[in-house]
């Protein structure tokens, strides 16, 4: 209980409009009236000058925990004066940090005498920290009459220049949906987990899922085109008996590879025990072909029912009421790497740290790079003068690589991981994997992760190849039995 106390001491809790707009006032926060502030607000005793930094976080995240223990350390070493003050605001909660929503990556606001001055997005320790120890300096020598407060500018949230290049919106207006409907007794089998993974292989999304028993009138409409069959009654019981598993999914986009295909090493080839279950695992390039005639194709298609280029989200709130919300969850796969050292030393902890934060892994592959490869992923490090070493490492052995899933996996994965620096990770991000999993004599971070969605596709597909599928029809059949398309 202790513990919890002083986190909240630590940061004001701003989870509303109302609070936003009272802090801002720059009245010295001591004013501020609400018993919600006062139960949750550190005492400002600088009613004309204070400092206060607000990690503004996602509801799905909560606040940057990687952050908290430099924000500790920096208030127990500059706030003799009560100068500086940390905070914490809910974008989903409050108008004013609209744009913020949605986002990645956590960001960091400065605020001075109730105007924003500076922002910084990331958790970029080294970089706040000096921001922080500039305007606290800045604060004290205007205190002391030594200086003139600037005539500071509130910045804008959004930045006109780049407010077309952030992020995709995760739904166009067009968008289309495909229903499959995993039947009771391909559950009961366990069928579920192994045609979830074909159809993430095969380069589908799963925007939305749920588990239950269908209701009758859920059946009647989703199979309104054979409900005047005479065994329909007996397909309803059969439906609403026991568990189904319901899969609203979308086509995902065809990126090129990260290299050319000619340029993947033979040599990398994983030779491990898991090789065994890779043909499940192998994608395949779909193009423009239908999720039905691929579930056919991977001869699964007696388990599932499938309703395709739905475009009318009422018809998927029927069997997924809360579908309008679960959209806007954005399920990200990423690639993430151990390296050789960690690899061979403590990969079960790193496997099992993983999965408590809440990614699934999709796939996993032990490789061997390349010279070529271990710069390319180790390119920020080529200025540095342990780069020939790095790279030396990096191809000395075996490395692990990941797909990882999970909401909003690239913003979470690159405040978990932590900075690539060991020293820094030590000094301002103690709690980072970095932190926690550096290997003696090793200067960089242990674990790579994508800088982006269209590098984590890219080199996706260069880890994980596509594979081809060639199917042979033999002379005697006819047209009418081929049934499908098959493409290669």
């Amino acid at each position: 209980m202790a513990s919890k106390k002083r986190e909240i001491q630590l940061q004001a809790v701003i989870n509303n409009q109302s609070l936003w707009d009272e802090m801002m006032q720059n009245k010295g926060l001591t004013e501020l009236g609400e018993a919600a502030i006062r139960d949750s607000l550190p005492l400002f005793l600088h009613e004309y000058y204070h400092l206060l930094v607000i990690d503004v976080y996602q509801a799905w995240c909560g606040p940057c925990k990687a952050m908290q223990t430099l924000f500790r350390k920096l208030k127990n070493e500059l706030n003799e004066d009560e100068l500086l003050h940390f905070a914490v605001a809910e974008a989903d909660s409050i108008v004013t940090l609209q744009p913020f929503r949605d986002k990645c990556e956590p960001v960091f606001l400065f605020s001075v005498n109730g105007t924003i001055v500076a922002k910084i997005q990331g958790a970029n320790a080294p970089l706040v920290n000096q921001k922080i120890i500039t305007l606290v300096n800045e604060e004290r020598k205007i205190a002391a009459g030594e200086m003139v407060r600037p005539q500071y500018h509130e910045i804008a949230f959004v930045d006109s220049d780049s407010e077309d290049a952030g992020e995709p919106s995760y739904e166009s207006i067009d968008q289309m949906y495909t229903i499959v409907i995993i039947k009771p007794d391909a559950v009961t089998a366990r069928k579920v987990q192994e045609i979830k993974e074909k159809i993430i292989k095969a380069g589908f999304v799963i925007e939305a899922e749920d588990k239950k028993p269908l209701t009758e009138e859920q059946v009647k409409h989703f199979y309104s085109q054979i409900v005047d069959q005479p065994d329909f009654e007996d397909f309803v019981s059969f439906m609403t008996r026991n568990l189904s598993y319901i899969l609203v999914v979308s086509q995902g986009k065809e990126k090129q590879p990260y290299w050319d295909d000619s340029e993947v090493n033979s040599e990398t080839e994983s030779k491990e025990p898991w090789d065994e279950q890779e043909e499940m695992a192998k994608p395949l390039r779909m193009k423009s072909k239908s999720l039905q005639q691929y579930l056919e194709i991977q001869q699964i298609s007696q388990f599932c029912d499938v309703e395709e280029n739905i475009t009318n989200t009422k018809f998927i709130e029927v069997l997924i009421p809360d579908f309008k919300k679960i959209r806007g969850i954005k399920f990200e796969k990423i690639l993430a790497l151990l390296r050789p050292a960690l690899f061979n030393e403590r990969t079960e902890d790193v496997l099992n740290k993983i999965q408590d934060e809440g990614f699934k892994i999709l796939l996993q592959r032990q490789i061997v790079l390349s010279e070529e490869e271990a710069k390319t992923l180790c390119k920020e490090y080529e200025n540095k003068d342990y780069f020939g070493s790095v790279i030396e490492n990096m191809t000395s052995g075996p490395s692990l690589a990941l797909v990882l899933v999970r909401q909003n996996g690239l913003g979470y994965w690159k405040q978990l991981i932590g900075p690539s620096n060991v020293e820094e990770a030590k000094e301002y991000l103690p709690e980072s994997l970095c932190a926690q999993f550096a290997i003696e004599g090793l200067p960089i971070n242990q674990l790579y992760g994508s800088d982006s969605l269209e590098d984590a596709e890219r080199e996706i597909q260069y880890f994980f190849p596509p594979q081809h599928t060639v199917a042979l029809i033999k002379p005697h059949v006819t047209q009418e039995q081929r049934g499908v398309h098959l493409w290669s």
